[in-house]
């Protein structure tokens, strides 16, 4: 009866234009949920968990949302909020990832800023399974552990931070998962990131 209760409450997918939409929205179906993907700001304030994701680079992604008039929406939200990959980028203060080297002016919800990934002499993009190095006890983060694996494909990076809930190391170390108030991002693909990636969007949906 539980589980019933929480299928019928309102999960949006903001449609940032990028490519990974579908994925996503079968990511929350496998776990018997249903998502709508939508960029209409009623919608996603109405929301009671919205999922923010993104693929391609941050100046393009962010156009995107100026365009869209997604801005204030965004960063008036209350609800819990979880951004994939690129989306949880677009939380911070500002990207360097500008093909023009300006920096990205992003939504300033968590006060971090993304970097170009230290990798050290180690191949670009950060592409493929990994390891967590640190995980907090944020409730998104229930049941996973130091030394699960999860999927990364970035060439960018937010520095480990006092919003760090989880870290990674690929020729130094990152956050792998940053979070304030109601906001909380992943750089790695939960939806792709087999059990443990479907339990973070679990964990997620039922906080």
């Amino acid at each position: 009866m539980a589980k019933t209760a929480i299928t019928q409450h309102k999960i949006v997918i903001v449609d940032t234009g990028c490519a990974n939409l579908s994925s996503v929205k079968f990511a929350v179906a496998r776990l018997g949920y249903q998502a709508t993907i939508t960029d209409d700001t009623t919608l996603i304030k109405q929301a009671d968990k919205v999922i923010f994701p993104g693929v391609g680079s941050a100046k393009h992604a962010m156009d995107n949302i100026i365009k869209k008039r997604l801005v204030e929406t965004l960063q008036q939200l209350t609800q819990p909020v979880l951004g994939f990959c690129l989306g949880m980028q677009l939380m911070t203060n500002s990207s360097a990832e500008n093909s023009n080297g300006e920096t990205v002016e992003c939504l300033k919800l968590i006060p971090t800023e993304v970097t170009p990934l230290n990798a050290q002499s180690l191949r670009l993009p950060h592409m493929g399974w990994n390891t967590l190095t640190s995980v907090s006890d944020h409730p998104v983060f229930a049941g996973i552990n130091v030394g699960d694996y999860f999927y990364f494909v970035h060439s960018f990076a937010a520095p480990v931070s006092e919003y760090t809930v989880a870290s990674c190391q690929y020729g130094s170390e990152f956050s792998a998962a940053i979070a304030k108030d109601n906001f909380i991002g992943c750089q790695f693909h939960p939806e792709r990131s087999s059990e443990l990636g479907s339990k973070i969007i679990k964990n997620f949906l039922e906080i």
